[in-house]
Parts: structure tokens; sequence; C-alpha cells
């Protein structure tokens, strides 16, 4: 059977195309996909082997059976449903979120507080192997598969925070500035005591972990895809 591949940041960097399709044999799992990628795209042996790989918008095991047809999506460590119980807004913005609008679309009459964190492009990176420098990020993600994360994730905060009603999220993409915003996690409550504090850092932690975004750095003669350490398993999946 041939399947196609999705490939995500550096992985997709590493063959100049954002698609590859592999030929497999059933019966078929992740692990003899990536050995097949590996036997094919050689310049993807390291990445490959510590990638995440999601089918059919699950994240995969290396037993995870694959079949034709199926949706696969390969990406490095990142750094739902559609019934909610309480108000929602997600969004993978190009455009700098509008607290108005997000304002609006959580608050309630027995909403009194709303609490919002926000990520901003910084300048100046102290960390190894990056520009000492940042001129602009370069956000990607996988679209489809981010949204309905941002629905999980709102899920696994009314399970830990049952006071907070409302969830917002928001993920800028493509090419940033120094000071753009860059995320967004809003958490509405009846009143400021009732977790919202504490739901909007969960909420962004998460995101850096499930959501399968993904930034470069781009200083004045250096850009480097940034991975996280966090590899998602099937436990992560709702």
């Amino acid at each position: 059977m041939e399947l196609e591949i999705r490939l995500y940041a550096t992985l997709r960097d590493k063959v100049g195309q954002a698609k590859i399709q592999i030929e497999l044999d059933a019966p078929a799992t992740v692990e003899s996909l990536k050995e097949a990628i590996k036997s094919k795209y050689p310049e993807m042996t390291v990445g490959v082997d510590s990638s995440v790989v999601s089918v059919n918008r699950a994240f995969a095991t290396m037993e995870t059976p694959i079949e034709a047809n199926d949706e696969i999506a390969m990406f490095p460590p990142v750094s739902g449903g559609s019934d909610f119980p309480h108000p929602v807004y997600f969004a993978l913005a190009e455009e700098a979120p509008d607290l108005n609008e997000i304002n609006a679309a959580l608050v309630q009459p027995d909403i009194g507080a709303v609490v919002t964190f926000s990520g901003a492009v910084r300048g100046a990176t102290s960390r190894d192997g990056m520009p000492p420098e940042t001129i602009e990020l370069e956000y990607e993600s996988y679209s489809e598969m981010a949204i309905e994360r941002m629905g999980q994730i709102a899920l696994e905060i009314w399970e830990r925070f049952p006071d907070v009603k409302g969830v917002a999220i928001v993920q800028r993409v493509g090419r940033l500035a120094v000071g753009d915003a860059t995320t967004l996690v809003a958490c509405a409550a009846g009143h400021r005591d009732q977790g919202a504090f504490e739901a909007a850092r969960y909420g962004i932690d998460r995101l850096k972990e499930i959501v399968p975004v993904w930034k470069k750095e781009i200083s004045h003669d250096q850009s480097v895809w940034v991975e996280g350490s966090y590899v998602p398993t099937p436990a992560d999946n709702r």
C-alpha cells in the first residue's frame, strides 16, 4: 500500500517538501513505517527516530497499526471533541488576538473574572544552540490536529478546575517580529479565586506539550527550529 506522510518543522526541512510517499506491505505499523522512511530518505534518519507520529490525528506508538488511507503526520516533540459544556474560543491566527472579541465569547452572566496569559516574541535568547539575538520567529502548525488538541486542553482544564467556565486558546502562526503576541490562554470563572489563574497556567503548559506547533528562531545570520523535550504518548489522547 502507498502511504502519504505529512512532515513538519525540521523533518520537512530535511527533505525540502511537506509530504512524502512510502510503500509498505500490510500489515504495517509505525515502527515499520519509520524503518521504511529511513531507508528511502537517509537524510531523515536522525530526526525520524525521535519524532512523534500521529495516525488519524491521534498520538501513536511504535506498535500502532497503519492502514491504507490513514492520515499520517510526523513531527518533532512539540514546544478533544466538539461538544463543550462551557464557552470556548480556539484559533490558529496570523493576526494578533482581539481581547475584546475573546472576552465577549467567554463572558456570560455568571462570569466575573477572566484571567489571560499572553506570550510575546523575545529578542534576546540565552539558551545553548539558539541565536543570541532573535529578530523573528516563524510558527508552523499541523492545523487540523492543533484545534482538536486545544479542545482536549479545555476538557482537561474543566476536569481539574471545575469552577472555570470558559476557555480560550490562541496560537499565532507565520512570521512574527520581536514584541508580537505569540500565544494566548484565557480562563473565565465566577470569581478570581475559583482556579482561573491556575487553569491559565495549566493551559499554556499543556499547549506547549500536546498542540502540534513548532517555532523557528531567526537571527541575522542563523535560523534554528526549536524542539521540545516532552514526547506525547497515547495517554495524551482523548
